[in-house]
């Protein structure tokens, strides 16, 4: 027998997750961008080495160009702090019930080092090195 409930169709849709829930859809998008990342890769590699076409090229141009490098950074280091929590909330369950504390502190983590990262990119344009 199902539950009878009186939701409809935009009170479904409403988004009640909190930060965990954003900490998990977001996971999972810096998961496509790292693999989208590294299949670019491959194939830039690929094409170089086979044709040296003008595709090789426009890869090459794409993937290393600085506001893709910034987007492919902040997932690497997300996908990896998150990882790290997702990690240490299974290998101690008692602690799921603090997953908003751990979301928060992993921010607090993620920031500074993104910070530092995009700050070094930036030395690093200007100084053109």
């Amino acid at each position: 027998m199902a539950l009878k409930r009186n939701v409809n169709f935009f009170e479904g849709l409403r988004y009640k997750g909190g930060g965990p829930m954003l900490a998990w859809i977001l996971h999972r998008i810096s998961a496509l961008v790292i693999i989208f990342f590294i299949s670019l890769h491959v194939l830039s590699s690929f094409f170089t080495l086979e044709t040296g076409s003008d595709l090789a090229i426009a890869y090459n141009t794409l993937y290393e160009s600085v506001y893709f490098q910034v987007i492919v950074y902040f997932c690497v280091i997300f996908h990896a702090i998150n990882g790290l929590r997702i990690i240490i909330l299974d290998t101690w369950p008692k602690l799921v019930e603090y997953q908003h504390e751990a979301t928060w502190f992993e921010w607090l983590i993620i920031i500074p080092i993104y910070g530092i990262t995009i700050f070094v990119m930036i030395q690093r344009a200007i100084s053109g090195g």
